[in-house]
């Protein structure tokens, strides 16, 4: 199959023939349809995540139809329509009989533990634990941006986040996360605040609902983002959401927080830049809140399936360009750079 591959950790990738993957034991090799350029697969690329040995395949947000079952797989079958979580759960360990295959303590992810859906092909390990069936009227691009972004936003806002209706959301960082975030709370009933640097990012940001848009790029540093928040918002937010991951917007959305606000944290942090100084004195004085939010657990997906497909939420809107294998190299070296916004799909 042709898939995008790196040698060495920043080197320019390349489209190249590789071996077919075969279904694992309970799994099964999806015939990839479309999948999502991530940032977080610019972060795989750029040697922030210990599990990547290359030579590796990136891709993790994919959907597609089921190519080849391995032994064991009782509930699908080739030709079935799916997608699944960008955390492939093992169905087994204590956080996964407790519900909680998000935070699956041996958990596997295409892209990350092995290689992944920027290719023909993607082999998906535990199937009966992690994959989704698409309804018949989702088509595959929309369905693509469900198993990470528009997936992770929507437990980050509504189960992590608990937004409810009239209540302020910030929304730091507007790419595909973000504007999934800021589309999911204006479809609850929040007024949101989308904050980017990028005009493009703030338009779409608008047109899925944002009530009111912040240049982040004429502000300088967190503390004037969050007290313009806090002025526009009449003393901050109720929900405030890190979309981007920087320190920057980790600290700006933390002290963007009204008393008794919830700070949800998406975008990834990784180690290796260091670890944000947090206002933890506003933590306590404040009473606020922090938690995280990685991705969604596949067996939560018909809740959000039944808005999708009902058209309360628009996940199709979210894609604004559609590019070939051949041009992934490009895409991904500039994922680092603020870009046209909305999400970006491969069709292999």
């Amino acid at each position: 199959m042709r898939a995008v591959v790196f040698d060495e950790f920043g080197a320019r990738p390349e489209v190249r023939d590789v071996p077919d993957p075969t279904p694992p034991e309970g799994g099964v090799v999806v015939r990839v349809a479309a999948t999502g350029l991530c940032r977080s697969d610019w972060h795989g690329w750029q040697g922030h995540d210990p599990d990547i040995r290359p030579p590796h395949v990136p891709g993790h947000e994919f959907s597609g139809v089921v190519a080849a079952v391995g032994a064991g797989v009782r509930a699908w079958r080739p030709g079935d329509r799916v997608t699944a979580p960008f955390v492939c759960a093992c169905g087994r360990c204590p956080a996964c009989l407790a519900g909680d295959q998000q935070v699956c303590e041996r958990q596997t992810q295409p892209g990350f533990t092995g290689w992944g859906s920027f290719a023909e092909q993607v082999a998906v390990h535990d199937a009966d634990v992690n994959l989704v069936r698409l309804p018949d009227e989702l088509d595959h691009p929309a369905a693509a941006a469900l198993g990470c972004r528009f997936a992770t936003a929507f437990r980050a806002v509504v189960d992590q986040g608990r937004v409810a209706a009239g209540e302020w959301v910030a929304v730091h960082g507007c790419g595909g996360v973000g504007l999934s975030a800021v589309m999911i709370a204006a479809a609850c009933g929040a007024r949101v605040v989308a904050v980017d640097i990028a005009p493009g990012a703030l338009e779409l940001a608008y047109r899925f609902g944002a009530a009111v848009c912040l240049d982040g790029g004429a502000l300088t540093g967190p503390g004037e983002v969050a007290a313009a928040v806090r002025e526009v918002t009449g003393g901050g937010a109720h929900l405030s959401l890190d979309a981007l991951g920087s320190h920057d917007t980790c600290v700006a959305s933390v002290e963007s927080l009204r008393r008794r606000g919830r700070h949800v944290q998406v975008g990834l942090l990784p180690a290796a830049q260091g670890r944000p100084a947090l206002p933890m004195d506003l933590v306590i004085a404040y009473e606020l809140e922090l938690r995280g939010s990685h991705g969604m657990a596949a067996h939560a997906y018909p809740r959000l399936l039944r808005l999708v497909t009902a058209g309360v939420l628009r996940p199709d809107e979210l894609v604004t360009r559609t590019i070939g294998l051949a041009e992934v190299p490009d895409a991904l070296s500039t994922m680092d750079r603020p870009g046209p916004g909305g999400m970006c799909l491969i069709r292999p």
